[in-house]
C-alpha cells in the first residue's frame, strides 16, 4: 500500500496531517477499473494489430483506428454514466467522487490512443524507404 500524506482542516478550522493509504496502481486493476469489456476488445485488436503487422500490413491502419473508435465509445458511455449520476444525486456528488469518475471513464481511451500509437509506428516501420 502506498501512503500520502494530506494536510486536512477539520470542522474547527485547524490544520493537522492525515495519513491516507492508497492502493498501487496496477495494469490488472486499470484493466477493471476501465471496463472490463471494453478493456478486452481493445486487447483483441492489439493482438489482431500484431498478427496483421506480419501477415496483413494493409490492415494495421484500420485496426488501430477501430481501437480507438471503441475506447473512445467507452469514455463516451462512461461519461454518460456519470452524469447521469450528477443529475440522480445532484449535490450529494462531492468533487473528488466527480473526479475519481472522470479518472475511470478515461482509462479506455487511453489504452485506445496507446494501441493506436502502436499502429502508427508500425506503419512507419513498414513504409518503403525513400
Amino acid at each position: 500500500m502506498k501512503e500520502e500524506i494530506y494536510y486536512v482542516v477539520d470542522s474547527l478550522g485547524v490544520s493537522h496531517e492525515e495519513v491516507i493509504e492508497r492502493p498501487a496502481m496496477s495494469i490488472a486493476r486499470l484493466f477493471v477499473e476501465g471496463g472490463a469489456g471494453y478493456m478486452t476488445v481493445i486487447s483483441i485488436f492489439l493482438i489482431l494489430l500484431l498478427v496483421a503487422a506480419w501477415k496483413a500490413p494493409k490492415w494495421v491502419k484500420e485496426i488501430g483506428i477501430a481501437a480507438l473508435v471503441v475506447g473512445v465509445f467507452a469514455t463516451l458511455l462512461g461519461l454518460v454514466q456519470i452524469f447521469d449520476a450528477v443529475q440522480l444525486f445532484g449535490d450529494e456528488v462531492t468533487f473528488p467522487i466527480l473526479c475519481g469518475g472522470l479518472k475511470v471513464a478515461f482509462i479506455a481511451v487511453l489504452y485506445g490512443l496507446i494501441v493506436y500509437f502502436i499502429s502508427l509506428v508500425i506503419r512507419v516501420v513498414q513504409k518503403p524507404r525513400i
